[in-house]
Parts: C-alpha cells; structure tokens; sequence
C-alpha cells in the first residue's frame, strides 16, 4: 500500500503508453485530468492485489473508443464516475476499490479520478498487460468472468447499462452505443471479486507502468539512451528504426484503423517497416515478412527521448525506434490466441514469440 500523488501520475501515463502499444487513449490528457482530481480531493492509495479480500468488490472503470476522437472530444471528468456508481447501484454494493482495464495512456489514470473523486484505492494490476481495442480481449474473459452489467456514460449526460449473454456480445452493442455517443463513452465493467482479481489478472501493471516513465526521465536527465533505457526494463526487443514516410489514419466502426509506414535509416537503411493498427499496433513487417505480431507488444519509441508515440499522435517525418515487448504468459496459451492471436485481426499467420522472432534472426 502507498500513495500515489500528481508527480506519480507523469510516470505512470508515460509508462502505461509504452504498454499500451499506441493505444489506451492520449496520456497527456488522462494524466491531466487525474491529477486535477487529485488536487481537488487527495492522493490516492494503491494497494497490492495482495492486500484485498476475497470478497471485495473491485469495479475497474475506462474509456472505450477511438483515441482519435477523445484528442478532441475531452471529457467533462463527471461522465466516469457517473458510470461507476451507476454499475454500484445496479448491483446493490459499494465497490471496496477499482483498477484499470487496460495498460493504455488515458486507461491507466483514468481510474485514478473515480478514485480520487470517491476516496476508493486502486489495485496495482490490469486486466490485459497491454492493450487491445475489444472488450472481450482481457485476462479474466479466459477464466469465465463476465464482462457485464456494465455501465456506459457520455459528456453530454446520457448513460446505460447493458447486459449480455457473453463478453464479445458486450463489445458489439457496447461499441454501437459508443459511437451514438460520439465514438467515445466512459464505461465501468467486469466487476469482479478481489480472489478473481487476484487469479486472472495481469498483477503489478502500475508499479510497473511508474518504473518505465521513471526511468525514462532519468534517462532523459541523465542524457542516456532512452531507447535503450526502455529495452532494459521492460526486456523488449528493438526490430526497427527508421523516419515516417507515410501513414494513413481514420476513424472507422469506433476504432482509429490505418498502418504507418517507416522508412529505414542506420542499420535499416534500405528497408521499410509497415505496421497496422486497431486503436493498437497489430502487426509489423519488414519489407513484407511479419516480424512482430499480437499479442506481443509493439510500440513505437521517438528516437531521441525513448518516448512512445501513440497512434494519434504519429505524424510525417518522425524519427522513431520499433521495438516489440513479450506479452503476459496468459495470452500465449491456445485459449489467449484464439482471442487475440493474430488470427483473429484477419492475418493468415500463426503467433512466433518476439524473442523466438529474433533468435531466428540471429541464428
């Protein structure tokens, strides 16, 4: 158990958009929006998943949508509150804590203004290690539990809650109703008890998430490779390293869809790397052969500070570092990649580790 203040929360959004593969929203923006909920109410605790009870009542709470769109549609900050207590009501229990859904920027301090507005902890876990555009595609989906009821809210005052028959049903109604709401919405969903936290969880995400953007800051003071600096802590693997050449972006059936194009420079000079996205990086290819893929984690570093750089915020020109981190032992299993496997995106591939990927390489 400790306290996580304003300055924590720097760390945490630059550490969770390493983790979140160019998704989970703009970190700018959800970090601001959590520290001013910690100025107006206090520090929020974050508890190890340790420390809950079996029986508590943990109600992780999110944005669901395209990250394009939130760049310009920000929140009024009630709207994720309004969907927590909308799904305590509904269920007829306080909720003993929340947590975040995913290691995404926005979705990983999010939780943090439903914490700090209501004086709840937050547990240090997520429910994918990483992040993924669907609903259904968490840890806990594995293990049986329920996405819904969930509860959904816009900045305008509208909310709902939805029942469903199975998680992926909740992601297809759900993202109806988001884009209704303007292809944003603040939700609350997979309410679970603290033993299920525990067992199908990905645990520690948030120290974690901390430790990555500490540590890129100090690179930055310190003037070491930042690039290098993420590698070592998170034990990824650099594929790439190249300038924006091209890219195409839209906002499509909810998400923000398109691939970006590298052009290689250095010891990839002469090569180009191309990868496609669902809110996500999906998959990579170097000069048309995949060298990375879901569910590992692709993320793209600037190559001056090691920062990483969203799927919002690519722009022509970048010069940027691939790089392609080990997924959570979880989505690995036959049942994981049925779910998020690259199959599932629409490539007719079978899932080869990163480090599988690069030892092959070298070999």
């Amino acid at each position: 158990m400790r306290q996580i203040g304003k300055a924590n929360l720097e760390d945490i959004a630059i550490g969770a958009a390493v983790l979140g593969t160019g998704g989970g929203g703009d970190p700018y923006i959800g970090k601001l929006m959590a520290q001013h909920a910690i100025a107006q109410h206090g520090p929020v605790t974050l508890l190890d998943a340790s420390e809950i009870e079996d029986d508590d009542l943990i109600i992780p709470s999110a944005m669901m949508g395209a990250p394009t769109v939130m760049v310009e549609k920000i929140p009024a900050g009630h709207e994720f509150v309004t969907s927590f207590q909308a799904l305590e009501k509904y269920m007829g229990r306080k909720a003993k804590a929340t947590m975040s859904i995913e290691a995404g920027g926005l979705n990983s301090t999010t939780p943090f203004i439903v914490a700090a507005t209501l004086g709840i902890p937050i547990v240090d876990c997520d429910g994918m290690g990483r992040a993924f555009p669907e609903i259904q595609m968490l840890t806990p989906t594995l293990y049986g539990v329920s996405a819904t009821p969930m509860a959904l809210s816009d900045e305008k005052g509208n909310s709902c809650l939805i029942n469903t028959i199975n998680n992926k049903w909740t992601e297809t109604i759900a993202r109806t109703v988001t884009i209704d709401m303007g292809c944003t919405a603040m939700i609350a969903l997979y309410a679970m008890t603290g033993k299920q936290v525990r067992e199908t969880c990905v645990l520690g995400t948030m120290s974690l998430a901390e430790k990555i953007g500490f540590e890129i800051r100090e690179a930055r003071r310190l003037h070491r490779d930042g690039v290098e600096t993420v590698l070592k802590v998170t034990g990824g693997f650099k594929i790439f390293a190249g300038k924006v050449s091209d890219l195409a972006r839209r906002t499509e059936t909810g998400f923000a869809r398109g691939d970006v194009t590298i052009t290689g420079t250095g010891d990839d000079n002469g090569s180009a790397l191309k990868i496609q996205f669902q809110n996500e990086f999906l998959i990579a290819h170097k000069n048309g052969e995949p060298i990375a893929t879901v569910p590992d984690l692709i993320t793209i570093l600037d190559a001056e500070t090691g920062e990483p750089i969203t799927t919002e915020s690519l722009r022509y020109g970048f010069r940027v570092v691939v790089i392609s981190i080990p997924s959570d032992p979880k989505w690995r299993t036959k049942a994981g990649l049925e779910i998020v496997g690259p199959r599932y995106f629409g490539y007719d591939m079978e899932f080869v580790p990163i480090e599988e990927r690069v030892r092959a390489k070298s070999s």
